[in-house]
Order: C-alpha cells, then sequence, then structure tokens
C-alpha cells in the first residue's frame, strides 16, 4: 500500500505545482457542479475525530454517487494531518484546513499526463475488479 500512497503523494504535489487541484468539500462540490468533465481523481479523507461526523458521510456519500457516475477514480485516506503536510494546508495552530474531499483536475481539453495519475488509475481499477469501490491508500511518513 505504500507503494500507492507515494503515487498519490506524487501526484497532489504534481497537481498543486500545475494549479489542478481543488481543495474542500464545498469547493470541490462547486468544481463538480459546473465542470465535472475536468476531474480526472478524488481523494477523500477523514480520521477519528471526524468518524462520527453525519454531515460529513452524507457529503462523502454525495461524492462518491458523483465519482460513480462520472466514471472518476476515487480513494480514501484515513490521515487528514498528513495530508495537510504534504499540502502545506493548515492554519497558524498548524491544525488542518479542510481537507476532506481533494480534486485532481485537468485545466483544459489537453489532459496533462501524470505517471502517478496512471499508476493510481491502474490502482482504482483493480480494486474494482474486486468490488472494492473506494479503496484506502496509506500515505507515507515524512
Amino acid at each position: 500500500m505504500h507503494y500507492h500512497g507515494k503515487a498519490l503523494e506524487e501526484l497532489l504535489v504534481s497537481a498543486e505545482s500545475q494549479e489542478c487541484l481543488t481543495v474542500g468539500v464545498y469547493e470541490s462540490a462547486k468544481v463538480m457542479n459546473v465542470d465535472p468533465d475536468c476531474v480526472a481523481f478524488c481523494v477523500l479523507s477523514t480520521d477519528e475525530e471526524y468518524e462520527g461526523d453525519i454531515a460529513l458521510q452524507i457529503h462523502f456519500t454525495l461524492i462518491q454517487a458523483f465519482c460513480f457516475d462520472n466514471g472518476i477514480d476515487i480513494v480514501r485516506v484515513d490521515d487528514t494531518q498528513r495530508l495537510s503536510e504534504i499540502l502545506g494546508k493548515t492554519d497558524e495552530s498548524g491544525e488542518p484546513k479542510d481537507v476532506h474531499c481533494i480534486l485532481v483536475t485537468n485545466p483544459s481539453e489537453d489532459s496533462w499526463k501524470d505517471p502517478a495519475l496512471e499508476k493510481l488509475s491502474l490502482f482504482c481499477e483493480e480494486c474494482r475488479s474486486f468490488n472494492e469501490w473506494v479503496p484506502a491508500i496509506t500515505l507515507p511518513e515524512c
């Protein structure tokens, strides 16, 4: 699993440098509503603190349904703190900002090719063949 975690980290860093990243549940929902064809990959993240958050779980269910309906690969990460560190998305106190949903987008019709995106897409396809629709990925430590 760390192989896929490293690929996810590489994808997020690369997408951020290309300005192809949308971070946050509400921001992601807006992008999906306005231009669903630009979404290439989706990451949902949570941790123990948010497991009981019913509103967040409802958002996750709706986002997952949208991704399934639109052929968007989706994974789950159970470490919002590490995800925030990768993206540099923390507030002044070091608490993670909303990284519960992250979209990797294509800014134009000429989609950028990223080896990490291709690895993760193959991983998701393989997982779906075993009826694992939202595979979990463990991010590597710092």
